[in-house]
């Protein structure tokens, strides 16, 4: 049996040359990303493979889209328990090395979510750790990454 798409998401990636050749160490690695047609983001290579640090970067990128995803489910759950999230931030870290293969990756993405409910409103520390756990069981970009993601809950 096949598996059933529910949807197909797409983006828009441009690059051009803007060097005389392609030549290794020579170009510019620069190129644009468009989200639905309307948003450009410019992404280069990260700034210790020689990308400009004013762009973002694919690693950063997957970073941002494993702490929005998360958040998202987390605030679902949430939702549907009644507890009321006031403010959610995240300080979402993507980490460069050898995989077991010995390949370069993005071998762990760590997560810093620090979470804030309405006034008079608590959880304890356990339930906190549990709900998010939860939400990274539900992720769907943590679930198509498997293993090389962390949540440290503050």
């Amino acid at each position: 049996m096949k598996n059933a798409v529910l949807s197909d998401l797409a983006v828009e990636l441009h690059w051009h040359r803007s060097d005389p050749s392609l030549t290794t160490g020579q170009y510019s690695n620069a190129h644009t990303v468009k989200y639905n047609r309307t948003h450009e983001l410019q992404v280069d290579a990260a700034p210790d493979w020689g990308g400009d640090p004013e762009n973002t970067n694919p690693e950063q990128a997957l970073a941002a889209a494993l702490s929005s995803c998360h958040m998202m489910t987390f605030l679902a759950l949430c939702a549907k328990a009644g507890w009321p999230v006031a403010s959610y931030h995240d300080y979402a870290e993507a980490h460069l090395g050898k995989n077991a293969k010995g390949q370069m990756s993005v071998t762990r993405i760590d997560l810093n979510p620090v979470v804030r409910f309405d006034t008079g409103f608590a959880v304890d520390q356990a339930q906190l750790d549990e709900m998010q756990d939860r939400a990274h069981r539900y992720c769907f970009i943590a679930n198509t990454l498997a293993d090389s993601v962390e949540i440290n809950v503050n």
